[in-house]
């Protein structure tokens, strides 16, 4: 096995311990809040362990969850059971329909995603039209001091944090593909000062 599959293997193994404060101090509620509106066809991508699951409302008629990260799957389908559908495939390479989902869920995705500006375009293209996409992203800080920090630091925290962006410009390339509504720019409490700017908020195509 590859240096990359262990530290993959190793990255799935402590991710909800070292997301686990951030979550008790207000990740938690972020999620409840992101995805209480929900309804209809619901496609999450980069699901992870599925730390959203318990948060989807009753009025979710089908959720789908896309997850490219094999070590992340055991966890994953326990978490879902009969309640969601998980497809292995990333992103950039959504294998399905157009306009397929009413909704479309990003929460801590996009700074990991190889291509990002194709996944955007993804998440575009399987909206339907009158969709909106909900995100929950850590961003680049507009602080001109940890902005600095954020990119001084980006190489070796890629490398730790299994291909995270600290510093990447995420509302930027959102807005390259989508009509971006209401945002709220907050901190992810409990966690490191690179990923703690976050921005939530929804988008349409």
């Amino acid at each position: 096995m590859t240096i990359e599959r262990l530290w993959a293997r190793f990255g799935a193994l402590i991710y909800d311990p070292f997301l686990a404060l951030g979550e008790r101090r207000g990740m938690a509620a972020h999620r409840r809040a992101l995805l209480a509106p929900l309804r209809g066809r619901v496609l999450e991508v980069g699901a992870g362990t599925g730390l959203n699951l318990r948060h989807y409302p009753d009025a979710v008629d089908e959720l789908v969850l896309t997850e490219p990260e094999p070590a992340f799957h055991p966890r994953l389908r326990h978490r879902a059971g009969r309640s969601a559908t998980v497809v292995a495939a990333p992103a950039e390479a959504l294998p399905f329909g157009d306009g397929s989902f009413d909704f479309v869920v990003s929460t801590l995705v996009l700074c990991t995603v190889a291509d990002p500006a194709a996944a955007v375009r993804e998440l575009r293209r399987v909206l339907r039209p009158g969709g909106r996409l909900v995100f929950i992203e850590h961003v680049r800080s507009d602080s001109p001091r940890l902005a600095r920090w954020q990119d001084r630091l980006a190489r070796p925290w890629h490398a730790f944090a299994v291909g995270c962006r600290c510093n990447q410009p995420t509302l930027d390339l959102l807005a390259s593909e989508l009509r971006v509504g209401r945002v709220a720019r907050t901190g992810w409490r409990g966690m490191p000062a690179l990923v703690r700017p976050l921005a939530i908020g929804e988008a349409s195509p």
